[in-house]
């Protein structure tokens, strides 16, 4: 989700690696190990959960998580918990990294030392306030200075064990003085609006003299607020803190007045005194990126050169293939290469443009396609962008069977324990390979069309360039669709989004002996034996040394590479597509209180979006993906709650309220996706609730009133592929950039083979340039293009910064801003004088 900003669209991702903690403090009882789990939290928000790693104080994760980070934030948090025996949560501590900070820790495996997590330190939000400094003239004629404190309104507080219920508690602070005044709560909010003004008396003469008056302003620099936010809670542990900031008064200056928005601080000293090292430490490998995308006809220039990449010839001049060439690696070319051409529908020409050079170059049949090219990551990115839901149908089912059953599989003599039976152990890991087997070359009429038109591509080089070797054409395929694509995702079936977790060590090794089972079945391999470096592996293989095995493997591969034949691929099988815990409350029924809000288990396929009273059971409610009409946020204040967003259908609307701000987004993305089709979606819809006989929103008292605003804009049909263009092309612009020394060197290159007809230079030996004459005209144009962009984003930049306000909304003062905007005041204020 983009963030509007002066006629850019910013977008901002996470890529995170959650690898394993280390040195945990052992549980202080007769056993001493702990069941520990780690959370990824935007500021207070959780938004994702590893699963629990048990008995261990040096845990290992090894999972990814991704995100498209909808709301700005200012900390990217992970807590380490432990779970104890009563199932009870306690945290341990925690890694807080401040967004300005992401940037130091770019894509490398760092080690985070665990900080102590306290009440006081847990805090998020910013508050407006008003100071303003007057003089009131007594009855005999003395001069007092009141301080007049408005505190306006706070967004984005944490919620509190489920609740906000906040208020303000504002102080005067100075040398002999300490007033506290309250406002009052406001209930299930964490953005209260206050509005509430306090007073305060800064000094009391007993005259007005010059020398008194010195007296007051030296007092007034010595004051400062305090205004601290609190939960009012019903516990008997008191109210909980929620955030404060010390505001000295001298930011008044001349002018007497002060309005401006804060970041809430963390309470001084309020923690206990822990050493560091106690709690242990945490590696991590973070992947922040935020992309300012500029209207479409900025990227004009690049892209075109981009999407024509296809037809230069020859293709190693083109702009695409140059990206490759210097990117450090393959694969951060290819992931916007892919999306772009898949948004515009020339991947195919693209990827079979480049296979061909690489098919051309290749001396050895048995090599083909092996290396880490631009093609075979291509190629790759392709197949887990168009080929994700093709994965799911055909082997989540029978993966999540073997996570769940955990059947004993190890046939390795030296790792059997004492209560295993080998042979059992072979026949259970037998049946599964023989399902899976199945299951994937009986798949071959859902493989998506434009896997198959790169297949037939691929093969039709293969066998043009190898006639001699009549196994060229089936091994070229069947090294990317079972060794890149089915065999990865068995093994690790996390992170294909067949499993939410990484599996445990045990099915781990299931998975993994299965997964080179298939990949040595897919290979189509001469000596099938001297494919396994363990005795035990090619003892087992024998099972599958027969000819069936070879007939269906090629069989599977003729229908893929097939181009053509499967246009028009309709799915009968329901793909589930997502599911979790979510509360409901449906319109239409119970319209008052909140006994209509319940905790529900959410199931979408491609077909229905149903809820259940928990996973398993049946559903409670269907609603056909042909009735959902629009799905849309819901305003915060309809019922006070966050992460809200609706489901509209021809009777009613379903309100649901998800887990955090990320879930509310994937989920609104992937049912508008799947419902984006319908011939009846709405074009206007009501963002907020139907309450107490009338639409909060417009006040119209007619359930059936059409919406007041317009909905959100349309969204590709195809789940696999919602790309954004114009961001795609950004990132290509941010990559060149990146390597502009090396565009230079690369131009230095064709000049040198240009000129020297001879050995190449050692420093350009690393460049493909087969035509140096094309290739330098590329290059000329790729700088131009990318020179001009990055003068739009200096002058974006350059005005960014000049109508930076700090202590507005959008950039309030924090621990290290409070500096620069008294310097910001005293520059204002010397320029209007």
């Amino acid at each position: 989700m983009a963030v509007e900003e002066e006629g850019l669209r910013v977008f901002q991702s996470v890529k995170i690696k959650i690898g394993e903690a280390k040195n945990i403090p052992p549980y202080p009882g007769p056993n001493r190990m702990r069941d520990c789990y780690c959370t990824v939290n935007l500021d207070q928000e959780e938004v994702f959960r590893t699963k629990i790693i048990e008995k261990s104080l040096c845990p290992f994760y090894g999972e990814d998580f991704y995100c498209e980070i909808p709301r700005s934030f200012r900390h990217l948090s992970f807590y380490i918990f432990d779970r104890d025996v009563f199932r009870r949560d306690s945290s341990i501590g925690k890694v807080a990294v401040k967004k300005e900070d992401l940037q130091k820790y770019h894509g490398k495996d760092t080690w985070f030392q665990l900080q102590p997590v306290s009440a006081d330190s847990e805090v998020q939000g910013k508050v407006h306030l008003e100071l303003r400094l007057s003089e009131v003239i007594t009855d005999s004629g003395a001069i007092n200075h009141k301080l007049a404190t408005r505190v306006l309104e706070c967004q984005g507080l944490p919620i509190v064990n489920g609740q906000c219920d906040p208020y303000a508690a504002v102080s005067l602070l100075g040398p002999s003085r300490s007033e506290a005044k309250k406002t009052k709560v406001k209930r299930k909010t964490n953005n209260p609006q206050f509005e509430e003004v306090f007073y305060f008396e800064v000094t009391r003469p007993l005259s007005y003299t010059k020398r008194q008056f010195d007296v007051e302003e030296e007092d007034v620099d010595k004051l400062a607020l305090r205004v601290d936010l609190w939960n009012a809670s019903n516990l008997k542990f008191g109210d909980e803190f929620l955030g404060g900031v010390r505001v000295p008064l001298r930011v008044l200056g001349q002018a007497g007045v002060h309005d401006a928005w804060y970041f809430l601080q963390p309470r001084e000293n309020g923690g206990k005194s822990v050493k560091v090292e106690e709690l242990g430490s945490l590696r991590l490998n973070i992947v922040y990126t935020e992309d300012h995308v500029f209207p479409s006809e900025h990227y004009t220039p690049l892209r075109d050169l981009l999407l024509h990449s296809a037809n230069v010839e020859p293709v190693s001049a083109s702009t695409a293939h140059t990206l490759g060439e210097v990117c450090r690696e393959k694969q951060e070319a290819a992931i916007p290469l892919v999306r772009l051409f898949l948004h515009y529908g020339k991947i195919v020409p693209f990827i079979s443009a480049i296979a061909h050079a690489e098919v051309n170059r290749t001396q050895d049949p048995n090599t083909i396609f092996r290396g880490n090219s631009l093609t075979s990551k291509c190629i790759d990115e392709t197949m887990k962008l168009a080929g994700m839901h093709y994965l799911q149908v055909t082997l989540k089912p029978i993966i999540d069977e073997i996570c769940t059953e955990h059947k004993s599989c190890e046939i390795d003599p030296v790792k059997l324990k004492e209560s295993e039976n080998l042979d059992t152990n072979r026949e259970n890991l037998r049946q599964y390979v023989d399902r899976i087997f199945n299951v994937i070359t009986t798949s071959g009429v859902r493989c998506p069309t434009v896997m198959c038109d790169i297949f037939f591509s691929l093969r039709e080089s293969a066998a043009t360039r190898f006639q001699v070797d009549q196994d060229v054409r089936y091994t070229a395929v069947s090294s990317f669709i079972f060794l890149r694509f089915f065999a990865p995702a068995i093994l690790s079936p996390n992170l294909f989004h067949l499993r939410p977790h990484h599996p445990d060590p045990a099915t781990s090794r299931t998975l993994t002996l299965i997964s080179k089972t298939i990949q040595t079945l897919g290979s189509l391999a001469k000596s099938k034996s001297a494919n396994f470096k363990e005795s035990y592996m090619a003892a087992f293989y024998d099972y599958f040394n027969e000819q069936k095995y070879a007939d269906a493997v090629k069989n599977f591969l003729d229908l893929i590479s097939t181009s053509g034949k499967w246009d028009q691929k309709s799915i009968e099988t329901p793909i589930m597509l997502k599911e979790g815990f979510m509360i409901k409350r449906a319109q239409g029924r119970n319209r008052f209180g909140m006994k209509n809000f319940k905790k529900r288990w959410f199931r979408l396929t491609n077909h229905e979006f149903t809820y259940h009273k928990t996973k398993g059971e049946g559903a409670l409610c269907s609603i056909p993906i042909e009735n959902i009409l629009a799905v849309e946020r819901l305003e915060e204040e309809s019922f006070k709650m966050k992460n809200m967003f609706q489901v509209i259908q021809p009777e009613r609307a379903l309100y649901i309220q998800a887990n955090n701000c990320v879930e509310a987004r994937d989920w609104i993305d992937i049912l508008t996706k799947v419902s984006q089709c319908n011939r009846k979606r709405l074009s206007t819809y009501h963002p907020s609730a139907y309450l107490n006989g009338h639409w909060l929103c417009c006040k119209l008292s007619a359930d059936a009133a059409p919406g007041c605003t317009p909905c959100t804009g349309s969204l590709p049909a195809n789940i696999q592929l919602d790309v954004d263009g114009d961001r795609e092309t950004e990132r290509i612009y941010s990559l060149f950039s990146t390597y502009m020394t090396k565009l230079i060197k690369m131009q230095e290159a064709c000049g040198s083979k240009s000129v020297y007809d001879g050995p190449e230079q050692e420093e350009y030996s690393s460049f493909v340039i087969d035509d140096p004459q094309e290739t330098y005209k590329t290059l000329k144009l790729i700088v131009s293009a990318v020179q001009t962009l990055e003068h739009q984003h200096t002058k974006y930049k350059r005005d960014k910064f000049k109508k930076t306000k700090i202590g507005s909304q959008e950039h309030p003062i924090g621990d290290k801003s409070f500096q620069c905007y008294v310097r910001q005041q005293s520059e204002s204020s010397t320029y209007s004088i």
